[in-house]
């Protein structure tokens, strides 16, 4: 399925299957950000708001959302940690630009066929001294579990939404021509925890699973 109606299916379900070790834990190790100093953050593809909930856990106030799937920002509306929700392409916003110390982009790149266009409308919307954190589905992870993202419907059969590989070096070139420079790279394993959830995934322990890059405006 295309990501918006993917997503569209999976919102009902959707923050009870997705495991906070890919992208929240993998936020909570980053050093380089400092969350509670930033005036305004967008969050590009802001999904049903679990990653605002996140932010405002650590000091964040004014957080502008945009997502593609109006499903999903109906259930971040009814959480209200958004100043500003819009239905929108997060490579086309639409939301001003120089606004925002952060901009955070969470689980989304993966369903992009290239990266140009978000790093670039990142860099449009961030101030001087801005910061873009991208979390990721991890590409070795895809290529060598040929697993895309996916989600069990309503009939209980799996649903495939349409997933890309971006090697590191895409990023980096994406973020070069955007003018960023890098500050910070995680990436998450599979660990005792993720198999305590999913035991079945034994066969994939210490196999890279998500990432998140941070990148500074360079100028």
């Amino acid at each position: 399925m295309s990501a918006r109606d993917g997503y569209g299916a999976w919102q009902p379900t959707y923050d009870n299957s997705v495991h906070d070790s890919m992208d929240l834990g993998i936020l909570e190790r980053l050093t380089s950000v400092r969350w509670s100093e930033a005036r305004q953050v967008v969050d590009l593809g802001c999904g049903t708001g679990r990653t605002a909930s996140w932010l405002a856990s650590k000091g964040v106030v004014t957080i502008d959302g945009v997502d593609v799937t109006p499903e999903m920002l109906d259930k971040a509306r009814a959480l209200g940690l958004h100043r500003r929700l819009e239905e929108a392409d997060v490579r086309a916003t639409g939301l001003p630009g120089a606004a925002y110390d952060i901009a955070i982009c969470s689980l989304v790149d993966e369903h992009l066929p290239e990266l140009g266009d978000l790093y670039r409308e990142a860099r449009r919307l961030l101030c001087p001294d801005g910061t873009f954190v991208l979390v990721g589905y991890h590409p070795f992870f895809i290529m060598a579990s040929g697993m895309p993202t996916h989600f069990d419907g309503a009939d209980g059969q799996p649903v495939a939404i349409e997933t890309y590989v971006h090697l590191p070096s895409a990023h980096m070139a994406a973020a070069r021509s955007a003018d960023f420079v890098a500050s910070e790279l995680r990436e998450a394993v599979i660990d005792d925890d993720w198999i305590r959830r999913k035991p079945k995934w034994e066969r994939y322990r210490d196999w890279p699973f998500s990432f998140a890059w941070v990148w500074l405006t360079s100028g």
